[in-house]
Order: structure tokens, then C-alpha cells, then sequence
């Protein structure tokens, strides 16, 4: 490839200019000497920084550009080509676009953007295309302007767009042309969801993706390679899988075919080629596996990180302690500050002491030493005599007061300060809160509350800015205690008499002031510094800056703590200086202020962070007359920060032609325990070398210093913070465990042995012990030193010559898998990846969440309004590859937020905690997200290998297999119970009316219920029997039937649908019950009917009038073809005469009815219900429930399939009991229909389904009270069964008989039924028998087919219901699925079933025989090898209890796990859907609905969003890591959609299976789709 050969140009040219400057590999550390003036041609300082260079206020992007004429980008993952040197013009035109300095981009260097390019490029051959999200328009902040013309070729800050010398590699030129043409091809349509990207990189890519684009028919749901195995010798191209390309009837979602979608666009250019994109990019090699193993528990394992032998060890000798120069006590320095302050105001009352600025820039008041000493004593006395009675004052000496002052304010704070050390109460000065909830504010109250702060001085106009409630008092902020608010103004306070004075006493062990500290996880500790503490540390500053009476000192930094109260408060008073505050206002406005007011004031030192160097330098081209030569110190406070260095450097490189000399640049290390840990000495040497360390990033994260050699890509620069401090001892610890030393080049935490340390965190004195009071261990395990050391949270380590260095902060140390980085160095490689177009500079949150016992990391950015969603999405997946060659780690989650909406500290920083905390409890809102849980997982426990399972070479010993007892059971049995049931005499159910209309014709059978409550309509014996003898005339003269013929009921749920179906046994035809098409839904409901009338070889169709009509309509005849149908009978206008005769069947083993219905797996089956079946079912309830003559039961079910049908149309035939019949449908207008009908009509026994028991429980839940006080009694019920074929719904069961137990119901009332396809009802909890019993099982031990008990509450426990008592009639048995050998008690196996009223088979119109002798005539393999089973397709297991059943036996208790059809096989182990999606309801509140389907062994998950569509990609992290935690999974997937998407059947289960054909045809309209790397 040609690129090579520029590659090596490059290198050579590199080599050659900054070879002079390399370090000298040998030795563990190299000093590298800071040149004065750099030499021609090459101008800037040492590369090995991360400096910042060239030109003045060039980005170092360009300053890379221009130095080695040639520059390396990625642009998405397209090709990247070779710059030739820049055009002038086009630097000028960069100059000009630039100029307007945007003030947010923080520092940057030359070496770090180089390495990030570097690796980009490195990533182009193997990185494959990866799918961009889709998202809704309306989620959408701006669509990219013209989505068809080729992005920009050139550099991101560069416009200069030459093609260069020569031309481009044809791969290159041609790859992304290729790419914008197909993309415009395949995007014929340009909704949201379509915006897929398929940028890839290389030619061979581009070939794999037409390979990708030509499987339109991915939906042949052949096995492609499993993505999730840990194979790492993959090789990297990938094999497209094999398809078949057998053609397949395409199920229909809604009435769109699966290939087509409604728009036309191919399926492959949409969802399904995602997929696969999704698919070949996980394929690629990843990470090695990890070996060895913890163990979780006795099956799952979960891999534990084993150290890597190959990684680097620290070799040096143990380091010594390292002790600062000897704290020269001087005679005249005063004895405290309290003293300094009393001979300043006294001897010099006319010194100034602090300046303030307004917002202009211009001076806005002076205090002078006088005025300062005489407002701290009135406001000493006033907070000792003036709150509070005399008896009782409000504050005594000792006591906290807080310190609310605004960052615009230092004087009236100083004066408060000072206030407080006079009356000898301890200031606690914080932020001034701007609104009841602002960022961190309730922590900083528990800090108030702690410290037992009941007074809080502050500002007449800060006082005026606070909240106010309705009556003008200030609110109670949340978790602050009750405050008086004390305005500090002279004004306001009364004149002390003339005896009163302060007592001035010596420093101290007294506590002199807390500063507060933000920790890692939000809370706030206050750090107290004694008065003792608090001089000595004035006296080694002073000493260690050389400060001298009267110096000017320019202060830009935060005066309340830190570096900033230190030298700006504290040490300027010991020394008479005079203080000149920048406020960060001003700081907005002019970030110059502080450069012109050294000028101005011709000031010695000034205080700085990075930050206000960096926005001079940005902003300094329009100075003419800066002169820094007054000044002889920089302190820089944030020396500490990594990223500092970049920013001195280039602030020294443009400003030392203003007279900024080298040495007085000054990084200074601090923490709020140890207050300063090191500062640079100020030196009149400039030929003194400081130090310098080129640092492997590899290393590092093993805790160890090298010297970079070979890889120049990864390392960390880093500058020295000068020395210790002067009378401290400093030494280096290891960060975790015991104190011990650390060895010369190792990492560790520094501490500090001084009196000018914080003595503890108030309050807190096992915290205090760790921190305060720590005891360094040598080589021998004996402490160093007599004298505890403090703590620092730095990270570093003492280099040559005593110079300290620090490499990160313990706050940001983020662990993962063993392995240590730091969120800085992490920020800094994300910010070096061009973020100026796409994100905003210094809005960079990085932090880490433990996610199945291992840290994982976490990036949000804040994203630019102008920028695109192609842009973003190509950034993001550019910071994940810088951050994985750089760091060799993997980010979890990298998401990006609007401008301006991560919570911000006071001084405009990102509050990282609070950050965090959005995070994870998804309240972020995040608008892109990009998860890799596929690449940084990796501590998964190995797939699962399956185990043969006991065959039928097993021993059988009578009962027992294995030594365990065969798991059977059975009813008990229809033919020994003696009881008077006359309708056993009739073979057929026909016969059973006929009888009943004879001997008890008035007796009413059915009863129709209106959506009032009111009885619609009855139907007694006679009225049966006269309507269905009408019906069965009709069908005999005007449908010309034959006996057998099949005819399709078509009626809404009532008393036509019965009279219809026995009128078709009257005339010997076999009825079908089926749903009529939906009026408001004909496109998708209709299509179901005629379907089902086809399959059935239905001869004609009954129906109502107004669905006659329906039939017919316009509607209608757009959804099928209307002419197909077969005749239509309307049974509203009957014929008046009777059939000359009833026909009579002559073996009962001929069909009765065909049941339809819809599996949830989407199948539709018909099964073939004999007359013996029938009344074997009928006789089985009848004797389950005692149905009799007399009694009332309550139906609220739809009336067309299984169980639902026979207790609505048959039973009462049978048992002579009235129904009381309510329409489900009715209960959306009037939710309390159902339960006011039990109670009114006095019910004991009432049959429902899931959906009516939800909407009962959501439409009534508020109303319990109301319902009560209409005389809602549910006293009586003794049964409410749950009609279902699924594993019970505990939750909604527990809930609705908790939410009615006030209106009477009895919680052992409510349980549930269990049938499948073969057999209508198995399980059903009658009124004898014991309660229904729930047992807890392990969930994991479930995914490998195994039952293991646990105890309630126990981790993954799953609670199982058992499914109803075993009818009448019916064995069961519990076999193995694949062997369908017996299986032991308590043993997880497919249900089989053997009863009179089992279906005699499923009715096929091509016969599918296998199918159907597998299903209903299975044997098992050994054992009882005679009986004729019936296979049910669910999992379950039965389990003996210690209850008694009503024969006196014990109970068998069957518990139904799930469907085989549904379980998806991920991982070698079995997962049932329900299981997931209760993991993702319960892990955010927006969460209405889910649903789980597999694709390509990907798990897709579908959630419904209740709530705005902002909240959607909040979604994505909580779904991925809850699956991951409780079921150890990675989620491929995420689809978020509107409520109401995921389709259920009649019975309220999930379609999952309809539901993946609508999402891989794009029929969802998705509000965002997230493919998980």
C-alpha cells in the first residue's frame, strides 16, 4: 500500500527534528533540561510534553501539521489519507475562522493528539462498520443538512481539502465514494430508523458489507456463528453465514408482508443488516479469554482476573523518607494570625489589604489592614453577644458558624473570617446555595448538620439572592439543618463598648477553621485544620515562596479553600501582602483580567489553575502592551493535574516574549488533608533544570515508572511539583491494604509527616484513623517513623534530586480488572480525539460503575447543538478506539448529553458524583449512547457445556430412577366417584341439553352482563334448546350442510355464540369458535379470521347481522379478498319451523369442536376435541369445582379457545349451574365490572384471565375505598382462578388479593389454572384440596435445566406458584425433553400429560403427521413404555409436599417453569423470557412493558417507554447492566418503543415471536435503537 512509504517518511521526519530531545533510554527516569530559548526551526518546547506549541494560540493539531508538514486523521473509520504540507491560504482562513477563541477548550498537547491519531490510524485495517443507533425524528436535535454529499476528506481543524501529491490509493478514494453511493441507494427513505451507518474501512470492508446488503433474506432463521463464545483465533475476515434459500411463507405483522416494508426499502439495508453489521463486528478477536475462575456459586462461574506473569514489577530499592528543608523560625514572625492581623491594623491601619473587582474590571473597593482589623472585631462581638440571650447565647467559642459568601466577595468574607477566629468560633465557609437543589447541596447540609452549624453569616447582597418562600423567609434547603442568617455588614451590627476586646492568644491546638471536601461518591467531609496547623502552614508557604512584607499578589483562584484561602487569606495577612481578587465573573467576561492587573499593579506573584492560562492564551492577541517582568512567582494550583503541564508550557511559549521569565512558572500539589504537599521554589536561577518524565501509560496502570522507549504512543508527561514542603517528612505508600513503602519506581499514595497538616474529618474518627493517623511500614514491617503521616489522595512518586511528581489523584483511580487508570488521563486521551466540532472542551465526565464485580468506565460528554448525529456517533466510536490503544481499556458506556445539562459545581465544573448518581439511576438523559459490554465483559462464567442426561440405561427400581422417585402424579379418578350426576349417562353434550330442556325448562343456564352491570340477556334449558333446534334448520335448508361439515362461529362474547354452537351439534356439524375482526381494527384483525376459516375448511360462516355487514365492507375488502370467503349465514333473522330431525352421532369418539387459537409463539393450531373428550372435560370440572344446579359462577373470559370457551359455552350445559357471563372487552369502559358482579350476585366461584386481573388491579387500585361504600363485598368467594397457559403471574396475583383484601377477599381464593394445545386443562384449584403452595428456587441453577430450593429472599431466588390441583382424570409426568426418559421428583422436564379429555390431535390441512404423533402419542423411552402420552411443550417440575390432598394422600404440587418453544438457548443455557424481562421492568420507574426474543444469538430487548421520549436512551445503560448482574448475559439490542407496541394475545401473553418479525421488517417506528458492542 502506498500509504506505507509515507508512513516512513513521516517517521524519519520526526526522528530527525525531535531526536535532539528524546530521553535517553537508559536509566528508570530522565531529567529532560527546559530550554530557554528553543532553537530555529523548532519552535517549541521539548516534545515530550504534553505541551502545547508553535505558533501562539495554534492548537497543537496544528502545531503537529506544521512541524512535520504531514498530519494523521481518521475520518470516521473510512481510509485516512496523507496531508501534504498546508497551503498558506489555508491557514490563514483557519486563523480567521478561529480567531473568535471559543474560551471552553481546555489545554491540549502535541504528543497525546499524536498518539491518539496514531492509534486511530492504526484501528483503520481491523475495524469493521460499526451500526450507528437509529432514533426516532422527533428525538432527533438536528438532522445532518444534506445526507448525501461526502463528508469532508480533510482534517476536522483543518480546511485545507487538497488532495495532496498525487493521488489517493485507489482503496481509499474509492472506499468512501462506495460508501456514499450505496448509502444513497439504500436509503430510499429517509425515516429516522434507516440512517444506518455503514462506514467501514478498507476495501475488503467495503466488500464484506455488500455481502451483508445481499442477504436480503437474513430472516431465514439459519444459526449464524455464535458471537458470544471467547474464540480469539477467529480470523478477522469474516465468513458470511451460510443461508438457505429455501423460500418461506412469511408470517404478516399487522398486514405488511415480513420482507417488504411499507416504504419498500429492502429489510437488509435496514434493522436486519444492523444486526449483521452488529454480528461481524462482535465476531472480530477479542480480548484473550481470562483462566481462571471464582466460584459464584456451585454451577455459574464467574472469572476472576489472574495477574498477567508478563506484567512489569517494580524492581528499585525501597524509597526513603524524603524531609524538607528545616522551617526557619523567624523572630519577627507573629505567634498567630489573630497577632498578625492586631499589629498590621495598628501599625499600618492605612495598608492595603485587599482589592476587589466588579465585572468591568475595575477596582471596586480597597480594605485596608485598619478597616479589616476593626470589622473583624465588631463582627467577633456581635456573634458572641448579639444572637441569643444573654443567659443563653446562640454561639459560644468553639462552636461552627457557616460561611455563605459569593466568589465576588473576598472582603466582606475576609472580615467574616477573621470575625470568627477573634470570637475563637470555627468558620465553615461553603457555597452559597442558588436554588433548593442545586448540585451537592443536601451533602453539604448533612456537613451543617454534623457540625452542629446553627448560624450562617453572610453578605448583605448574597442575603438578598437567597430563595425566598411565599412570606419572604429563606427556605430550609434540602438536608440542611435550621439556620439563623447573620448579615455581616457593618451597618447592620452594633458597636462593641470600650472594654471589650478580643483575646488574642498564641497558635493553638484549638480548631481554627473546616474546609469542606467533596468525596468520590458525593458525600461531603469536613477536614479541621487546628490554629497551630493553620500558622505553620503560613510560615512554610511563606518561606517556601519567599514572601516578604508588602508583596502584591494577584489571586484568580476560589478564596474560600484551598490554594486560594491559603495564600489569598491566611498567609497574605501573616505578611502585610496586598491581595488583588479576580473573580471567576470577571474571569467570563475578560479572561485577561488577571494578566493586565500584574501589569496594572506591577504584582510579584499570582495564583492560578490551568484553566485561566489556558483562556489568556486564547485571548491574549488583542494586547499590545502586556509586561510581565514584576512578576517572580506563578503559582499554579492545580499543579497536581496531569494535564497542567501542556498548558505551562504553552503559556510560557507565548508570553515569554512579555517578559515571562521560565523559573517563575510554579506547580504547586495540595489536598485538603494535607494542605500543601509540594510547590516549586521561585528561583533567580534559570538555568536550574526542572524535571520531566516521559512515562509508559502500560506501566502506570500496573502501578510502576518507565521510561517510554518503544511504543511512543502511550505515555503520560509529566511535570514535577518542586519539593517538599519545609519541616515536612513525605513518603509514598501503597494505595491499598497496609501502609507499606513503596519501592523508588512505584506508584503510590503520597503522604505527609507535619504540623501543617488537617488533624481530622469532623466527626468521623474511624475515617479520621485511616487518613490522619497513618504509620508507613519499611521493608521490615516495623512503621518508619514514631509520628503518623496524613493521607494526601495524590498518586506519585519522589523522583531524582527530592522532586516530586504526581500522576493522578486516588479520587480518580478507577480499577478495572486489576488493572489501575486514572479518569484524567482518560478525559485527556477523549478530548485529544478533535472533540472542538462535537463536544464541548472541559464537559468531560469519566468515572467507573461496578457492573458484575468489576469496575467498568463511563464517559459523558456534553454534546454541541450545531453538531450532527453522524458526527457525534463517528466521535464516539473514535474516543473508544484512542481510549483502548492508549489505555488498553475498554469503555462500558459513552454517552453524550444537551449542552448545558450535567450538574456543575460552583465554580463551573463538572460535578462528577452527582453525574454518576444521574447515571445510574437514568435520570441523565442522555441524546446518543454507545454501550460496549461485548468488549469489555470478560469475566463471563464459561458457556455451558450440556451433560448427558440419565438415558435409558439408568437403573429402574420400581418407582425410583437413580435412587430419586419418578416425578408423576395424577388426579383422582373419574370412575370410582360415586356421585349423582345424571348427565353421566349421555354420551354426547347435545344429548345433555335435549335432556335438560325436558326436565328443567325453566331453569336459567346463562346470563349476559351489560358494561352497566345490567342483565343483557338470559337463556333458560328451553331457550337453548329452541334456539339451537332454529339454528341447526337454518344450516340444514339454507347452508345445505352435510353432517361433519365445519362451520366458523363468528360472534362477539354472548348467548348467539352458544345457541350457535349447539345448534351446529343439533345438525351434526363441527363448530369453530373464532373472534370477529375488531371494527376499529379491521386491517390487522381480519386477516387472523379469514385465516382461521381457511385453515378450519370452514363450509360456511355464522355470524351476527352487524358483523355480516362488517364483512362486506370497504374495509374489509382492503384488508383480504372479500369474494374467498365461504357462504355467510346471518343468525338474526331464523327461520321459524324446526328440523323434521336432531341428528344423533353415532361413536363418540367422532369430533365435537375444533379449538383455534394462537400459541405465543405465534403458531395457529387447531385441535380436534372428541365427543368423549368433551364430556370426560365437562365431568372433570364439574367435580374439581362441585358444580351443581345451584350454584352461580362467574365468567370473565373470551369465549374462542381452551378452557375460556368450554367454561363459558359447555360447562353449564353439563352441570346445570347458571353462568353469569361478562364480556372482558366490557371492562375497559367500567373496570369494576366483574368484581361488582361476583358481589352482587353473590358468586362463590369466578374464572378470569391476566388482562382482566390487570386491568382490575391498575383501572381500581386508587378506588378500594369508594367501592367499598357501594357495597362491593367479595367475602363469599371462595375460588378466583386465573385462566392460563404460562407459569404463573405471582406478582400480579399477590397484588390484586392484597389490593381487594379490604373489600373481603380471602387470599387463599385467588390461584391459577394450567393448559396447553393438547390438553384445554390440567391443572385447576377447586374448592377442596390444600391452598396453593409457592416454593423459591435458584435461578441459575433453572438456566441449566436443574431445581435447586432455596429460602425466600435468598440472591436469584424465583418465586413459583403451583398451577391449580391436578383434575380429575388427568397423570402427569415429568420427562426428559430430548432422551423423554422418566425424570426424578423435583427435577426440571417437560410436562406430559395422559386424560380422557386430552385433544385427539391437531387439525392440519397438509397433515403433518410427525408432528402431531409426537405431540399427542408420545412414549417414554423406558419405564412405563405402554401408556400413550400427550407432550405439553413446558418445562415444570413436580415436588411431593407434607400437605394431604382430600383423599388423605400427600400432595403432589405441579410448578409450570415455562415454554419449551419460548426458552431461548443463549450461552449453552436455557433463559426463559419472562424471567429478563422482570430484571428490566424493575430496573427504571419508565419502564412499562417488555418483551426478550434471541436473534443471531443476540438478545433483543424491547421495552415500552412510559414517559417523554427523553427519558429513552436513560433506558439503554440500566437494561444492559441489570441483565448482565442478575442473569449474566450481554444485551445485543435495546429497542425503545411506545406503549402498546409489544402485541398480546386474548389470554394478556406476550407475541415475542410476531414481535421480532415486526422489528426485523421495521415496524415498530422504534423512539431509539441501540446495538451494544
Amino acid at each position: 500500500m502506498a500509504g506505507d512509504i509515507t508512513q516512513k517518511g513521516y517517521e524519519k521526519k520526526r526522528a530527525k527534528l525531535i531526536g535532539a530531545y528524546l530521553p535517553q533510554p537508559p536509566g528508570k527516569f530522565c531529567m529532560v533540561t527546559r530550554l530557554s530559548s528553543p532553537p530555529a526551526g523548532y519552535n517549541s518546547s521539548s516534545l515530550n510534553s504534553r505541551s502545547n506549541a508553535a505558533h501562539p494560540g495554534c492548537t497543537s493539531m496544528q502545531a503537529v501539521a506544521r512541524r512535520f508538514a504531514v498530519s494523521v486523521r481518521l475520518e470516521g473509520s473510512m481510509a485516512h489519507e496523507r496531508r501534504p504540507p498546508m497551503a498558506p491560504s489555508a491557514a490563514s482562513r483557519y486563523h480567521r475562522r478561529r480567531s473568535s477563541g471559543t474560551r471552553d477548550e481546555r489545554y491540549r498537547s502535541d504528543v497525546h493528539t499524536e498518539a491518539v491519531q496514531a492509534a486511530l490510524a492504526k484501528h483503520k485495517e481491523r475495524k469493521m462498520a460499526v451500526p450507528m443507533p437509529s432514533k426516532r425524528r422527533s428525538l432527533v436535535v438536528q438532522t445532518s443538512m444534506d445526507a448525501y454529499t461526502p463528508p469532508d476528506t480533510s482534517s476536522g481543524s483543518e480546511e485545507e481539502g487538497g488532495q495532496g501529491e498525487g493521488t489517493p490509493t485507489s482503496s481509499q478514494g474509492s472506499v468512501s465514494m462506495e460508501h456514499w453511493i450505496s448509502r444513497a441507494i439504500h436509503q430510499g427513505s429517509t425515516t429516522s430508523s434507516s440512517s444506518s451507518s455503514t462506514q467501514s474501512g478498507g476495501s475488503g470492508a467495503a466488500g464484506r458489507l455488500a455481502d451483508v446488503l445481499a442477504q436480503t433474506h437474513i430472516e431465514n432463521h439459519s444459526a449464524p456463528p455464535d458471537v458470544t463464545t471467547y474464540t480469539s483465533e477467529l480470523p478477522t475476515q469474516v465468513e458470511r453465514p451460510q443461508v438457505s434459500t429455501v423460500p418461506r411463507s412469511t408470517p404478516k405483522y399487522g398486514n405488511a408482508e415480513l420482507m417488504e416494508t411499507g416504504d419498500g426499502v429492502p429489510v437488509s439495508s435496514r434493522v436486519s443488516a444492523k444486526i449483521q453489521q452488529l454480528v461481524n463486528t462482535l465476531k472480530q478477536p477479542r480480548r484473550p479469554p481470562l483462566r481462571e475462575f471464582f466460584v459464584d456459586d456451585f454451577e455459574e462461574l464467574l472469572e476472576v482476573q489472574q495477574p498477567d506473569p508478563n506484567q512489569p514489577r517494580p524492581e528499585g530499592a525501597l524509597m526513603l523518607t524524603m524531609r524538607g528543608e528545616q522551617l526557619g523560625v523567624v523572630t519577627n514572625w507573629p505567634p498567630s494570625l489573630e497577632a498578625a492581623l492586631q499589629r498590621w491594623g495598628t501599625i499600618s491601619p492605612k495598608a492595603p489589604c485587599l482589592t476587589t473587582m466588579d465585572t468591568n474590571g475595575k477596582p471596586l473597593y480597597v480594605l485596608t489592614y485598619g478597616k479589616l482589623w476593626s470589622r473583624s472585631i465588631k463582627v467577633a462581638y456581635n456573634i458572641l453577644h448579639k444572637l441569643g440571650t444573654k443567659q443563653e447565647p446562640m454561639v459560644r467559642p468553639g462552636d461552627r458558624v457557616a460561611l455563605v459568601f459569593p466568589n465576588n466577595d473576598p472582603a466582606a468574607f475576609m472580615v467574616a473570617f477573621y470575625g470568627c477566629l477573634l470570637a475563637e468560633v470555627v468558620p465553615v465557609p461553603i457555597e452559597v446555595p442558588l436554588t433548593r437543589k442545586d448540585a451537592g447541596s443536601q451533602q453539604i447540609g448533612f456537613l451543617l448538620g454534623s457540625c452542629g452549624v446553627t448560624v450562617a453569616l453572610t453578605s448583605d447582597a448574597c442575603h438578598k439572592g437567597l430563595p425566598k418562600g411565599p412570606t419572604g423567609e429563606i427556605p430550609q434547603f434540602k438536608g440542611w439543618p435550621k439556620l439563623l442568617w447573620f448579615v455581616t455588614e457593618s451597618k447592620h451590627l452594633s458597636k462593641p463598648p470600650r472594654d471589650w476586646f478580643p483575646h488574642i492568644k498564641d497558635a493553638n491546638n484549638d480548631t481554627a477553621y473546616i474546609e469542606y471536601k467533596t468525596c468520590k461518591d458525593g458525600s461531603v467531609l469536613g477536614v479541621t485544620v487546628m490554629r497551630i496547623a493553620m500558622l505553620t502552614h503560613c510560615q512554610a508557604l511563606t518561606q517556601a515562596c519567599s514572601y516578604t512584607e508588602a508583596e502584591t499578589i494577584v489571586n484568580v483562584l476560589d478564596f474560600k479553600k484551598d490554594v486560594g484561602l491559603w495564600h489569598g487569606i491566611l498567609t497574605s495577612v501573616m505578611n502585610m501582602m496586598h491581595v488583588i481578587s479576580i473573580p471567576y465573573s470577571l474571569m467570563k467576561v475578560n479572561p485577561l483580567s488577571w494578566i493586565q492587573k500584574v501589569c496594572q499593579y506591577k504584582a510579584k506573584v499570582a495564583c492560578v489553575k490551568s484553566r485561566d492560562m489556558h483562556w489568556a492564551l486564547v485571548a491574549h492577541r488583542d494586547q499590545r502592551d502586556i509586561n510581565l517582568t514584576s512578576l517572580r512567582m506563578l503559582v499554579v494550583a492545580d499543579g497536581s493535574n496531569p494535564w497542567s503541564i501542556s498548558s505551562c508550557d504553552a503559556f510560557l511559549n507565548v508570553f515569554q516574549s512579555k517578559g515571562l521569565r521560565p523559573e517563575v512558572i510554579c506547580p504547586c500539589a495540595s489536598s485538603p488533608e494535607a494542605l500543601t504537599v509540594a510547590i516549586r521554589r521561585p528561583t533567580d536561577d534559570s538555568n536550574q533544570p526542572t524535571g520531566r518524565g516521559v512515562l509508559s501509560m502500560q506501566g502506570l496502570s500496573h502501578g510502576v515508572i518507565r521510561v517510554d522507549s518503544e511504543e511512543r504512543l502511550s505515555v503520560l508527561t509529566v511535570q514535577d511539583v518542586g519539593t517538599v514542603m519545609p519541616g515536612a517528612l513525605m513518603c509514598v505508600v501503597k494505595p491499598e491494604g497496609v501502609p507499606q513503602l513503596c519501592r523508588t519506581d512505584e506508584i503510590g499514595e503520597l503522604c505527609v509527616c507535619s504540623i501543617a497538616t488537617g488533624t481530622s474529618y469532623y466527626g468521623l474518627s474511624g475515617m479520621t484513623k485511616n487518613t490522619f493517623e497513618v504509620f508507613p511500614m519499611g521493608g521490615n514491617g516495623a512503621p518508619i517513623s514514631e509520628y503518623p503521616f496524613t493521607r494526601t489522595g495524590l498518586l506519585g512518586f519522589v523522583g531524582p534530586g527530592g522532586l516530586v511528581f504526581i500522576a493522578g489523584k486516588m479520587d480518580g483511580l478507577m480499577v478495572v480488572s486489576g488493572r489501575r487508570h486514572n479518569a484524567d488521563d482518560i478525559v485527556a486521551t477523549a478530548l485529544a480525539v478533535e472533540p472542538m466540532k462535537f463536544v464541548y472542551r472541559g464537559r468531560i465526565a469519566v468515572f467507573s460503575v461496578t457492573v458484575l464485580h468489576d469496575e467498568r468506565i463511563v464517559v459523558v460528554a456534553e454534546q454541541r447543538p450545531d453538531s450532527t448525529e453522524e458526527d457525534s456517533f463517528q466521535w464516539m466510536s473514535r474516543v473508544l478506539q484512542a481510549i483502548d490503544s492508549i489505555h488498553g481499556v475498554g469503555v462500558f458506556c459513552l454517552a453524550l448529553v444537551p449542552a448545558n445539562t450535567l450538574p456543575k459545581t460552583p465554580l463551573g465544573g463538572i460535578h462528577l458524583s452527582e453525574t454518576k448518581q444521574l447515571f445510574l439511576e437514568g435520570s441523565l438523559h442522555p441524546c446518543n449512547v454507545l454501550m460496549c459490554p461485548h468488549t469489555c465483559v470478560t469475566n463471563l462464567p464459561k458457556p455451558r457445556q450440556k451433560q448427558p442426561e440419565i438415558g435409558p440405561a439408568s437403573v429402574m427400581v420400581g418407582n425410583l430412577v437413580s435412587g430419586k422417585r419418578i416425578a408423576q402424579a395424577s388426579g383422582r379418578d373419574l370412575g370410582q366417584i360415586e356421585d349423582n350426576d345424571q348427565a353421566r349417562k349421555f354420551l354426547f353434550l347435545s344429548e345433555v341439553l335435549q335432556w335438560r330442556a325436558q326436565t328443567t325448562p325453566d331453569h336459567v343456564l346463562f346470563t349476559l352482563l351489560s358494561s352497566r352491570g345490567a342483565v343483557l340477556s338470559s337463556l333458560t334449558c328451553l331457550q337453548l334448546h329452541k334456539r339451537a333446534e332454529k339454528i341447526a334448520a337454518m344450516l340444514v335448508e339454507r347452508g345445505h350442510l352435510q353432517d361433519g361439515d365445519h362451520v366458523a362461529l363468528v360472534y362477539p362474547p354472548g348467548i348467539d355464540l352458544i345457541a350457535a354452537f349447539y345448534g351446529c351439534l343439533y345438525a351434526g356439524c363441527v363448530p369453530i369458535t373464532v373472534r370477529p375482526p375488531h371494527p376499529q381494527n379491521i386491517a390487522t384483525t381480519l386477516p387472523t379470521v379469514k385465516m382461521i376459516v381457511e385453515v378450519s375448511r370452514s363450509a360456511c360462516v355464522m355470524t351476527t347481522q352487524v358483523i355480516c355487514k362488517l364483512l362486506r365492507s370497504k374495509e374489509a375488502s382492503a384488508a383480504v379478498d372479500v369474494r374467498m370467503w365461504p357462504p355467510v349465514l346471518d343468525t338474526d333473522d331464523l327461520p321459524k319451523k324446526k328440523p323434521p330431525q336432531l341428528y344423533k352421532p353415532s361413536n363418540p369418539d367422532t369430533l365435537a369442536y375444533l379449538d383455534f387459537s394462537v400459541s405465543t409463539t405465534g403458531m395457529l393450531a387447531g385441535v380436534k376435541m372428541s365427543h368423549t373428550a368433551t364430556s370426560a372435560f365437562c365431568r372433570s370440572i364439574k367435580l374439581q369445582c362441585e358444580l351443581y344446579p345451584s350454584r352461580e359462577v362467574a365468567i370473565c373470559l373470551d369465549p374462542y379457545c381452551g378452557l375460556g370457551f368450554v367454561l363459558w359455552c359447555l360447562c353449564s350445559v353439563y352441570s346445570g349451574h347458571q353462568s353469569i357471563l361478562i364480556p372482558p372487552s366490557e371492562l375497559e369502559v367500567n373496570p369494576a365490572l366483574w368484581l361488582m358482579a361476583v358481589s352482587q350476585f353473590r358468586v362463590r366461584d369466578t374464572f378470569c384471565s391476566y388482562s382482566v386481573m390487570e386491568l382490575c388491579t391498575k383501572g381500581l387500585g386508587l378506588q378500594t375505598e369508594s367501592l367499598k361504600s357501594r357495597g362491593l363485598d367479595l367475602s363469599r368467594v371462595r375460588t378466583c382462578v386465573v385462566v392460563a397457559e404460562e407459569r404463573p403471574r405471582i406478582a400480579l396475583t399477590q397484588s390484586f388479593s392484597k389490593l381487594f383484601k379490604d373489600l373481603g377477599l380471602h387470599p387463599r381464593a385467588v390461584s391459577t389454572s394450567f393448559g396447553c394445545r393438547v390438553n384445554l386443562a390440567i391443572c385447576l384449584q377447586g374448592t377442596s384440596g390444600p391452598d396453593p403452595t409457592t416454593v423459591y428456587v435458584d435461578m441459575r441453577a433453572l438456566r441449566h435445566d436443574r431445581v435447586r430450593l432455596v429460602e425466600r429472599g435468598s440472591p436469584h431466588s424465583l418465586p413459583l406458584m403451583e398451577s391449580g390441583k391436578i383434575l380429575p382424570g388427568v397423570r402427569i409426568i415429568i420427562a426428559n425433553p430430548e432422551t423423554k426418559g422418566p425424570l426424578g421428583d423435583s427435577h426440571l422436564g417437560e410436562i406430559w400429560v395422559h386424560s380422557a379429555h386430552n385433544g385427539s390431535g391437531y387439525f392440519t390441512v397438509y397433515g403433518d403427521e410427525a408432528l402431531q404423533s409426537d405431540h399427542f402419542n408420545s412414549r417414554l423411552s423406558f419405564g412405563d413404555t405402554q401408556t400413550v402420552w400427550a407432550r405439553t411443550g413446558y418445562l415444570g417440575f413436580l415436588r411431593r409436599t407434607e400437605l394431604t390432598d382430600a383423599s388423605g394422600e400427600r400432595h403432589d404440587a405441579l410448578y409450570v417453569v415455562g415454554a419449551l418453544d419460548e426458552a431461548m438457548e443463549l450461552r449453552g443455557m436455557r433463559y426463559h423470557p419472562i424471567d429478563i424481562e422482570t430484571s428490566v421492568i424493575r430496573a427504571h420507574k419508565s419502564i412499562m412493558e417488555c418483551a426478550v426474543f434471541p436473534w443471531t444469538n443476540l438478545l433483543v430487548v424491547v421495552v415500552e417507554l412510559e414517559g417523554s421520549e427523553q427519558e429513552a436512551l436513560d433506558l439503554v445503560p440500566l437494561v444492559t447492566n441489570a441483565i448482565l448482574e442478575e442473569h449474566y448475559l450481554i444485551v445485543g439490542v435495546v429497542v425503545v418503543v411506545d406503549i402498546g407496541v409489544i402485541p398480546i394475545n386474548s389470554r394478556g401473553e406476550k407475541q415475542r415471536m410476531h414481535l421480532r418479525d415486526g422489528f426485523l421488517a421495521d415496524q415498530l417506528d422504534p423512539i431509539y435503537v441501540a446495538y451494544n458492542m
